[in-house]
């Protein structure tokens, strides 16, 4: 039954009584229970308003790998581009930080890597002139340069703001303004800002801390070719994002890119170049870790336990962390819910602040 009709009959049963009784009715007026907001949709932060939400975007893409030829050498590159943001409970972002991994692994038409495995991969930020963009540039400054003027230019705005920049046809700014300091494409990296303040959560950051971003990068799981099988070009790469008050963390978040290139003793790759490449966070119970763990927990879980453990902790307490040789915790505690190799976790933390005081 509705409940205005509800209403009507309650109201008839009154004024009978009230008539019945020889004096006016009461009028009683019933209304409607407040809706009770979802806990997992109610705002997290201090409830001064002084919290900031944390948002970390991570996109990969393989699509600039070839395969190779009797004329060139095959190329198994993944591109990773990384966005993190924090922003206040009015939606504003408050602080930006732009980078970009670009690995890349040679092999020739056998099958045999030519490239030294060992040198380090330094993110675009990380490698700074060294890039060497600014030569080219029409404006003389470096990609790092230039990603730093995007992420400056987009503090203050709001989600609808960022999309509102406009492009032109090659996917640089249109803005005049913008235009003059950043001159890369950014498309990619507008929807990345995009994502970042859409999955931007409370982690326990409040309105003075900064914002950090680091990356740790190896090559060291590729292999080549072979009777056996094919070679393999793989990328780990390890990402930090912390917001810092002084030398405390107050918070953090962990993920890696696991990009896997296959190719023949030919050279021909025989990866699908297209498919999505995601992060082990997106990837979640899809990583497949759950079911070899000794504790039953996925990567993902396991990477946030550590971020929750290091929240509240100055970043020399987590290089302080003891570890097993087999680079697990060997702090009980830790171990309890964090089974997994920890010491890139704890070396791109202690880059995050070194970044952070560049």
């Amino acid at each position: 039954m509705k409940r205005s009709r509800i209403l009507t009959i309650v109201l008839a049963l009154l004024l009978i009584c009230g008539l019945m009784a020889g004096c006016y009715p009461k009028v009683v007026v019933l209304q409607e229970a407040p809706q009770q907001q979802p806990e997992d949709q109610q705002p997290q932060g201090p409830s001064d308003g002084t919290g900031l939400r944390v948002g970390v975007s991570i996109t990969s893409s393989l699509s600039s790998s070839a395969s190779a030829s009797e004329d060139a050498a095959g190329l198994a590159q993944a591109d990773i581009n990384i966005v993190a943001v924090t922003v206040d409970d009015n939606g504003v972002i408050t602080d930006c930080v732009i980078d970009a991994v670009q690995s890349k692994v040679n092999f020739d038409s056998t099958g045999a890597i030519t490239t030294d495995l060992t040198a380090p991969v330094l993110s675009k930020n990380q490698l700074g002139d060294d890039y060497g963009m600014r030569d080219r540039s029409s404006i003389g400054l470096e990609w790092n340069q230039q990603a730093a003027a995007l992420a400056d230019y987009v503090v203050g705005m709001t989600l609808q703001q960022v999309k509102d920049i406009a492009l032109t046809e090659s996917g640089s700014a249109a803005d005049a303004d913008l235009a003059s300091s950043v001159t890369i494409s950014i498309g990619s990296f507008l929807s990345g800002i995009q994502e970042a303040v859409e999955n931007a959560s409370y982690l326990g950051s409040s309105a003075e801390d900064r914002l950090a971003l680091a990356t740790s990068t190896s090559l060291d799981s590729s292999s080549p070719a072979s009777e056996e099988g094919d070679g393999l070009a793989q990328t780990d790469c390890t990402i930090a994002v912390l917001t810092l008050d002084g030398d405390t963390i107050t918070g953090c978040y962990i993920d890696a890119v696991q990009a896997k290139v296959n190719f023949d003793a030919t050279g021909a790759i025989t990866t699908d170049l297209s498919s999505p490449v995601l992060s082990k966070n997106q990837l979640g119970d899809d990583y497949g870790m759950r079911g070899r763990s000794s504790i039953g927990l996925e990567w993902y879980q396991q990477a946030a336990n550590f971020a929750s453990y290091v929240t509240g902790k100055t970043v020399q307490q987590v290089s302080d962390i003891a570890l097993t040789e087999s680079g697990s915790a060997a702090d009980a505690d830790l171990s309890s819910s964090v089974t997994i190799g920890i010491g890139d976790f704890i070396s791109v933390v202690e880059m995050a602040e070194t970044q952070a005081e560049q």
